[in-house]
């Protein structure tokens, strides 16, 4: 591993944990500590051995295991870890639970030389379909289905009294979005959506902990891969092609650029009228991906 995990404090019982450089496979989390050592943990980790760190560091503020674990969509860097947690009660989107048993281990074969570790997929044990609201220790939380727009099968997890949103990936920070399962115009309406809520800390799927400006910053990425994609579509190029001429644009600064290729794909499907979040072949356009990176992209999991 590079740089070290660690737990950024937010509110009062409300904790950040942070997987830096935030790149493929390395997630945050997020921890709720209510009264008499109550807590809810928003995602795992997508390692055994990231999985124990996470743990260990939960149980270092709260006397008591997690009594509920919120997956905020199916990726496995976000479940693979809830075998880690034996004692919780497992939530998500009822879609995350179909995805997650048809993906499997899949992506584990993506990166077959990571250091896996002993993992297996632990399904959710309770599902809801557009809002659920859970009671932890006395603080609220609020589970809002905002997809398509990574996925189909997207949660966010909104502290109302706190003002802090826990967004899973449909919020990146100094990463490049990802909407190869989901929709661009589905996030352009996720923006929309999240920005509504106000809230004063955001803590992303991946990166550094923010504002409300990083709404503002995933909303300019998609907006700039549509017009993109328009531009694309009436110049009879390909997404590979665009990819290679346009390059990441204003968005060079981003981790993992090379997720331009998907996301175009994506964003050109949705130009000749396809359904945000219909299937594209996640396979082919994977290593199409790796083909314009010029190899394997890399993760640190």
């Amino acid at each position: 591993m590079r740089a070290v995990p660690h737990m950024v404090d937010i509110a009062d019982g409300v904790y950040a944990y942070v997987q830096p450089d935030g790149g493929w496979c390395l997630n945050n989390a997020g921890l709720v500590v209510g009264a008499e050592g109550q807590s809810l943990l928003v995602d795992t980790a997508a390692t055994e051995l990231r999985a124990r760190l996470l743990r260990a560091e939960v149980l270092r503020r709260s006397a008591v295991p997690p009594r509920t674990v919120v997956n905020t969509h199916f990726h496995g860097d976000h479940t693979f870890g809830n075998s880690l947690f034996p004692e919780a009660l497992i939530v998500a989107h009822e879609r995350t639970r179909t995805e997650m048993s048809a993906a499997g281990l899949h992506l584990t074969g993506l990166w077959p030389d990571v250091r896996w570790g002993d993992i297996e997929v632990t399904l959710p044990h309770l599902t809801y379909k557009d809002t659920l609201t859970l009671h932890t220790g006395g603080v609220r939380a609020e589970l809002i289905h905002v997809a398509p727009a990574h996925t189909t099968n997207d949660t966010v997890v909104w502290l109302p009294e706190q003002r802090v949103l826990f967004a899973g990936d449909l919020v990146m920070s100094g990463v490049t979005p990802f909407c190869l399962m989901g929709s661009v115009s589905g996030s352009l309406r996720a923006m929309a959506r999240l920005r509504a809520l106000g809230a004063e800390t955001v803590v992303p799927g991946h990166g550094e902990v923010g504002g409300p400006e990083l709404i503002d910053r995933n909303e300019a990425y998609f907006l700039w891969l549509a017009e993109q994609a328009r531009q694309g579509v009436a110049a009879g190029l390909t997404p590979l092609q665009l990819a290679r001429e346009a390059g990441p644009g204003p968005f060079e600064g981003l981790i993992d650029s090379e997720r331009l290729v998907p996301n175009l794909h994506r964003a050109y499907a949705e130009v000749h009228g396809a359904a945000p979040g219909s299937p594209l072949d996640v396979g082919a356009l994977f290593t199409e991906m790796a083909g314009f990176h010029g190899g394997l992209p890399e993760c640190h999991a």
